[in-house]
């Protein structure tokens, strides 16, 4: 896979993957403090039937390893939208554009969710 010059050239590129990566870090930072602050082994990483208002608080819990996959996951994202930007500027660079723009949607969504199962906790 050959990757144009111009797509490391292009500002607004560069810009995005900087925010995807700023995102990455930021999520994962703030996964692995809230898990070494925590006091206790019972994490929530799972809400079941949320949808039903008879079974709010039913949650799910578990270990360190399941809040350990926010952390594997937010890397995926970052490695996937880079590789399908990649790809996709020599197609259309607003394709390119819009791929990146949607994987920060993802890693923001991420934070959200991750620091909203931590503070349950």
């Amino acid at each position: 896979m050959t990757i144009s010059k111009k797509y490391f050239h292009d500002h607004l590129v560069l810009l995005l993957l900087s925010i995807n990566v700023f995102l990455t870090l930021l999520a994962s930072v703030l996964i692995l403090v809230r898990i070494s602050t925590g006091h206790g082994s019972g994490f929530f990483v799972q809400c079941r039937d949320c949808s039903n208002p008879a079974a709010i608080g039913r949650f799910t819990t578990g270990t360190v390893v399941d809040l350990l996959a926010f952390i594997v996951f937010v890397f995926v994202v970052l490695a996937v939208h880079t590789v399908l930007s990649m790809r996709a500027y020599d197609i259309h660079k607003q394709l390119s554009v819009a791929i990146l723009g949607l994987g920060i949607l993802l890693l923001v969504l991420a934070i959200i969710v991750s620091n909203a199962l931590l503070v349950l906790r």
